[in-house]
């Protein structure tokens, strides 16, 4: 969504789970400048996806699974949300594709060094400890593969900015639980688990003024 509801702490928004099983319904229908921004970042990365084994973290509605699934040898999307899930799988209908129910805070169901390419998108804030996310990215990629992250940018949520949506049944505003996370976060746990800082970026939205904060924030680590 496009307003930005104070942030609360994470025990009290919405499950995240449940909530995004609720949004499934319209996730995809509403107007969410953040949705639609993240997608223009991801493709225009330097990601090396073509003829890659990807991992896709958090796909929800499979936004960006289409675009990756067009061009990877092998995309493996996890979602811990089934609302989300079905709606993915309607989408991308390819044989290059596997979706997997999964809790990315818990060990990824993927053999050790047998991924190209590790991609994130509009997940991180939902998840209190970065650290086992780059543990598991650097153990599920090959030497020289690539993790990008996106996500909502750390100044956002310190001006009230979290990830929310409009119950389709009784038009009520539900905040779902997030986490902060500052910049240095973001990068300083891929140098501590072995990862080499390739590029970072800062994103605004289309016809945003000169003195608006980002919205977005990308970093891509190389293993």
């Amino acid at each position: 969504m496009t307003g930005e509801p104070q942030v609360r702490r994470a025990e009290e928004g919405s499950d995240v789970a449940q909530a995004y099983d609720r949004w499934s319904r319209r996730y995809d229908d509403d107007h969410n400048a953040t949705r639609d921004l993240d997608a223009r970042v991801v493709r225009g990365s330097p990601l090396h996806v073509a003829g890659s084994k990807v991992l896709e973290l958090g796909c929800g509605t499979g936004k960006n699974s289409e675009w990756l699934a067009a061009q990877a040898r092998e995309l493996v999307a996890l979602d811990f949300s089934p609302g989300m899930l079905d709606v993915a799988r309607r989408r991308v209908r390819s044989e290059r594709v596997r979706f997997v129910e999964h809790d990315i805070t818990r060990p990824w169901p993927v053999e050790a060094s047998s991924i190209d390419v590790v991609v994130g998108n509009l997940v991180l804030e939902h998840v209190r400890d970065l650290g086992p996310i780059y543990a598991e990215a650097a153990r599920v990629l090959r030497p020289g593969g690539e993790l990008f992250l996106c996500e909502l940018h750390p100044y956002r949520q310190l001006r009230g900015g979290q990830a929310h949506f409009e119950d389709a049944d009784t038009n009520e505003t539900i905040p779902v639980a997030a986490f902060q996370h500052s910049v240095s976060e973001y990068v300083n746990g891929g140098l501590a688990a072995g990862f080499t800082l390739r590029a970072l970026g800062e994103h605004l939205e289309e016809g945003a003024s000169a003195d608006a904060a980002p919205r977005l924030l990308s970093v891509l680590f190389e293993r």
